[in-house]
């Protein structure tokens, strides 16, 4: 049987927590702050200095976006969820940078062809996508925008090792906020094939003298790092390299790859 991403329930997902996502950080700003940093030496390595025109086609709420635009790149932002897309450009015009971000599939990029310098997905996106042909449609949609030598940045979970371990939970993570202690944990279910698991997300925050308790559930395929190899090989892409959380500071291990001129 094979597996396909449900666009419509990872969407409700997203659409869902997109007014909460940012009580997953202890600081949503400084957060933004520091992947930016990160993912801007990338950037740098593979690119030179910039500004770049980036294409973040998991923008979500604009964590990875708005620290680039801050840095003063040309970022553009899609995302499946309409309500995730417009706080991205929202949040930014609050910050004083333009983000234009509208709601996208990344398996149907609606972008010309060869414009952007980077393409990123970030925050565990692609996984989202439960079948062989859904990741090619999205990775081949990757590459067609991308110029030539232009850079794929891709940043998942550490699936090598949870594959092996099953790990039914996370442990809860505790944020203080300026209404309070909020508190974040998931529930994996995990599917007869090994490879793809159920995630409920719970979520709590303080009410008066309670908590307000929110559950969104969604899927993911979790991808070892042979897998994705492989995946974004088929693609077209060349000069793979995988950076780890303790090699780059990055919270996920980053796959960066560069558009070659032929398939």
């Amino acid at each position: 049987m094979v597996a396909h991403m449900s666009e419509s329930s990872t969407r409700d997902f997203y659409d869902e927590l997109a007014r909460d996502y940012h009580l997953i950080f202890q600081d949503w700003d400084a957060s933004m702050a520091h992947q930016a940093q990160v993912l801007d030496e990338f950037l740098h390595s593979r690119l030179g200095p910039g500004p770049h025109r980036i294409l973040d086609c998991s923008c979500g709420i604009g964590t990875q976006a708005i620290g680039l635009a801050l840095g003063r790149h040309e970022v553009i932002g899609s995302d499946l969820s309409p309500l995730a897309a417009a706080r991205a450009a929202a949040e930014a015009a609050a910050r004083g940078v333009s983000l234009p971000a509208a709601a996208a599939d990344m398996r149907q990029l609606p972008f010309k062809s060869s414009i952007f310098d980077v393409v990123l997905c970030a925050d565990n996106s692609l996984p989202h996508l439960l079948s062989a042909q859904d990741l090619q449609a999205a990775l081949i949609g990757m590459r067609r925008v991308l110029r030539d030598d232009g850079l794929l940045v891709i940043t998942l979970r550490d699936y090598d090792d949870a594959r092996l371990a099953k790990p039914a939970a996370t442990p809860p993570q505790v944020s203080e906020t300026p209404d309070g202690l909020v508190i974040n944990f998931q529930l994996w279910h995990w599917h007869e094939d090994g490879e793809r698991y159920d995630l409920e997300h719970f979520q709590l925050t303080p009410a008066q003298n309670t908590w307000n308790v929110r559950v969104r559930r969604t899927t993911y395929w979790a991808l070892t790092r042979q897998q994705l190899t492989e995946f974004v090989t088929e693609a077209g892409f060349t000069s793979l390299a995988w950076h780890t959380p303790a090699s780059s500071g990055y919270y996920q291990p980053v796959l960066t790859a560069q558009r070659t001129s032929s398939p």
